[in-house]
C-alpha cells in the first residue's frame, strides 16, 4: 500500500514541524538521514529508494514537501521498520540514536563543490530572496486564523455544543471497539502549498475503507473528532490524528483508524471532498439558524477576506519556490547524478536484506 501525508506545515506561525513523529525510535530499525544542498537530488533519492522497496511488495508512506508537494521530504516503510528522510532545514532532523538507529548519508560528496562556489554570489541573492516571501506568507496565513476564530466564535453556541457532542457519543457507541494496544500517530493530511490548499483525502480512503465525512464551513469538525480520538485510544486502538496547518497545535482537522477500517475526514469552504463517503455529516445543521441569518453579511465578508488572504499567501509561497529552483539550478549541473543513484540502490538493497 502506498499512502502519502506531510510532516511540515505552512502555518500561521511560521513552519510547523511534526519531523519528531517520523517513526518510533524505540522500534525502528533504520533511519537514513539525508544531508545535502538544494538541487542535489534528495527527492529523487527517496523516490528511488521508495520504488525499489514497493517493488519487493512492501508498504510505502511518503512524507510530501508543503513547500513543493511534487517533491518529497520523507519515505517510511513500516513493515521494514526503516526511513529516509530529508534532515536539512527547516525540517532539520537529527540522530538520537547515531549509529545504532539513525546514520547520515551525505550527497553533498557528489557535487563538484568548486564549480559550485562560482555561483557563490547568485547563492547568497538567492537564498536571502526567499525568506521575505515566506515572511509574507506567515502574515497572512496569521490574518486568516484570525477571521477563523472570528466566524467560529459567531455562529457557535452551547445548544450547537451539545448537539456536536450527542453526533459524537452516536458514532463512538456505533464505531468504537476494542483494540490490542493504543498508538498515536501525528500526521498533516492536508498542506497549503505553492498550489492552494491540498488534501490527500485518497490517503484516507486508502487506508479506511468506511469514511465519514463532516461537512462544515466554521471548524466545528473538531468538537466531533476530539472525543472520538480520545475514546478510540481509551479503547486501544491505533490513530492517526492529522491537525489543520491553520491550528496545528491544537485543532483536528481528520481522524484515521486504519485498525477498525474507518475513518472521519472534514471538508469546508476552503476544500471539498470529492470522493464517495460511507456516511456525510453536515455539521451547518447543528448551528441555530439566527445567528447565520443575522450575520450573514458578516460571515460572507469574512469568508471572501479568509479566501483573499489564503490566496496571498498562496502567492508568497509560489514566488519561494520559484526562487528556490533558480537556486537548485547553481547546484544540479554539479552533481554526478550517477553515483546518487548508485548510493540510493545500495541503501534499498540494504533495508532489504535486513529485511
Amino acid at each position: 500500500m502506498s499512502t502519502e501525508f506531510f510532516l511540515g506545515a505552512n502555518t500561521p506561525a511560521g513552519f510547523y514541524s511534526l519531523y519528531d513523529g517520523l517513526i518510533d525510535l524505540d522500534t525502528a530499525r533504520e533511519v537514513i538521514v539525508l544531508k545535502g544542498s538544494p538541487g542535489c537530488g534528495k527527492s529523487t533519492f527517496m523516490r528511488r529508494v521508495g520504488a525499489l522497496v514497493a517493488a519487493a511488495g512492501h508498504s510505502v508512506e511518503s512524507i510530501l514537501c508543503s513547500s513543493d508537494p511534487d517533491s518529497l521530504d520523507g519515505v517510511i516503510f513500516p513493515g521494514l521498520k526503516a526511513a529516509v528522510v530529508d534532515g536539512t532545514a527547516p525540517h532539520v532532523v537529527e540522530p538520537v540514536f547515531p549509529l545504532a538507529v539513525e546514520r547520515y548519508c551525505n550527497l553533498g560528496a557528489h557535487c563538484d563543490i568548486g564549480a559550485v562556489k562560482a555561483h557563490r554570489a547568485d547563492i547568497q541573492r538567492l537564498i536571502r530572496a526567499i525568506r521575505p516571501c515566506y515572511a509574507r506568507a506567515t502574515r497572512c496565513l496569521s490574518a486568516a486564523r484570525a477571521l477563523e476564530d472570528d466566524m467560529f466564535n459567531c455562529v457557535l453556541s452551547g445548544a450547537a455544543l451539545d448537539t456536536l457532542a450527542r453526533r459524537a457519543r452516536g458514532i463512538i457507541s456505533r464505531e468504537i471497539r476494542p483494540g490490542s494496544g493504543a498508538a498515536l500517530t501525528k500526521r498533516f493530511l492536508s498542506a497549503i502549498t505553492p498550489r492552494g490548499l491540498l488534501c490527500r483525502y485518497e490517503t484516507a480512503h486508502a487506508l479506511c475503507p468506511r469514511l465519514y465525512e463532516l461537512n462544515d464551513d466554521y471548524g466545528l469538525a473538531h468538537m466531533i473528532l476530539s472525543p472520538i480520538l480520545e475514546a478510540a485510544l481509551a479503547a486501544g486502538q491505533e490513530a492517526i490524528a492529522c491537525y489543520s496547518p491553520m491550528n496545528p497545535a491544537h485543532q483536528l482537522e481528520h481522524v484515521l483508524l486504519p485498525g477498525l477500517g474507518v475513518g472521519f475526514v472534514s471538508s469546508g469552504r476552503l476544500h471539498a471532498h470529492e470522493g464517495k463517503p460511507f456516511r456525510r455529516l453536515r455539521l451547518n445543521a447543528c448551528l441555530d439558524p439566527e445567528p447565520l441569518r443575522r450575520l450573514r453579511v458578516r460571515l460572507r465578508f469574512l469568508h471572501k477576506t479568509e479566501r483573499a488572504l489564503l490566496g496571498e499567501a498562496v502567492d508568497a509561497l509560489a514566488e519561494a519556490k520559484r526562487i528556490h529552483d533558480e537556486l537548485e539550478d547553481c547546484y544540479r549541473p554539479h552533481m554526478d547524478f550517477a553515483s546518487v543513484n548508485r548510493r540510493a540502490d545500495q541503501i534499498a538493497a540494504c533495508l532489504l536484506q535486513e529485511a
